[in-house]
């Protein structure tokens, strides 16, 4: 392997905005191609980042000799069949997530993966926030106790790129991986199960409260089945249960808040936005303390500072994971296909108890 090792970016939205800046920014990765199916986004995205080529076909572009990893941020729909290109390929993948429509595809994808002996590896980069990091290491070292209970609350009346989009898009519809669940809800599912491990089962309902959207081409309207809003108890396999309530439709809303109670003590994390900031931190008490106390992460879970935008920090630090397992040969632990599997069987779950009104166990 070259002393870099080298990328290809497909998708020019969060792709340009996270993906590139990130490998760009780690001195043992470099983009050497950006894929779009727009030709004009194609040739703009490498103009202004200085890659040094582009293309509008992922197939042609995984075969290249000079690619050893395939860093996948499309929109849910197209993940598989870009994904199993590139394994195909024998390329290494990083896949955003969720890493699939459903568990069959995300079962695939890990198969698929083991078969050709790649490194895969999904973008749940939050693990790597300080504030999450350092309530894992907290978690892990008895702090909470024995984990009662777990929740965590979302509410904004905001846009979120073009999830709240009055657009007629791929977002709008579930069969193409659009809604809140599938966008946010997969990042806080996966949360919860670095924190306090596998999950038994669950029970769900998502909501579309805000089904009229126009079609931003032609201006027809379209009606939106995917959720702005969703809601479902978890029930851990350690006997903990967790909770998740998110809503896009709550004008003037509080925001974000995870609190996780346990035996001796308490964990809050505070965000003011959709996702966690560089500069996060924890409220905590031990049972006989007097008060909530702030928890500042060790200087050490920010080893950089980088403000173009609150996700990179986290995103980098999962590069230089996903580099350390390409050069061992091992996988990334916590974040590889198998882990997005779990995550999937957590988000079919979800939609399968919200249509039937039933109970679902997860094996």
């Amino acid at each position: 392997m070259p002393d870099k090792i080298r990328v290809a970016v497909i998708g020019t939205g969060f792709g340009t905005t996270v993906h590139v800046p990130a490998f760009q920014s780690c001195p043992d990765t470099e983009v050497v191609a950006i894929v779009s199916g727009r030709e004009q986004r194609a040739r703009e995205a490498a103009a202004k980042f200085g890659i040094p080529d582009w293309s509008t076909d992922y197939r042609e572009v995984v075969q290249r000799s000079d690619v050893d990893l395939v860093s996948i941020s499309t929109p849910p729909y197209e993940h598989h069949p870009m994904a199993m290109a590139a394994l195909d390929a024998g390329k290494h993948v990083l896949l955003e997530k969720p890493m699939a429509l459903n568990v069959g595809e995300a079962q695939a994808l890990l198969a698929k993966a083991q078969a050709k002996g790649v490194i895969h590896a999904v973008a749940h980069e939050f693990r790597f926030a300080p504030a999450r990091a350092y309530m894992k290491h907290l978690v892990d070292h008895g702090y909470l106790g024995r984990l009662h209970h777990v929740n965590a609350t979302l509410f904004t009346g905001g846009r979120v790129g073009s999830l709240a989009s009055p657009h007629y898009t791929w977002a709008a519809q579930r069969a193409m991986g659009g809604g809140f669940l599938m966008a946010l809800g997969s990042h806080f599912i996966d949360a919860f199960r670095h924190w306090f491990g596998d999950f038994a089962g669950v029970s769900g309902q998502v909501y579309t409260h805000r089904p009229e959207r126009v079609d931003a081409v032609t201006g027809e309207p379209g009606m939106a089945d995917a959720d702005d809003a969703f809601t479902c108890t978890l029930r851990f396999k350690n006997g903990a249960w967790g909770t998740l309530t998110f809503s896009q439709a709550a004008p003037f809303g509080s925001g974000c808040r995870i609190e996780a109670y346990g035996s001796e003590g308490t964990l809050i994390s505070p965000q003011t936005g959709f996702n966690p900031e560089p500069d996060g931190y924890l409220m905590g008490a031990k049972v006989g303390d007097k008060e909530l106390q702030r928890l500042t992460p060790p200087e050490s879970y920010r080893p950089f500072v980088d403000d173009r935008d609150v996700r990179l920090l986290p995103f980098r630090l999962m590069v230089d994971k996903l580099v350390h397992a390409i050069r061992a040969g091992t996988q990334v632990e916590g974040a590889s296909f198998a882990d997005g599997l779990r995550v999937q069987e957590v988000v079919d779950g979800i939609y399968t108890s919200s249509d039937t009104g039933r109970w679902v166990d997860i094996r």
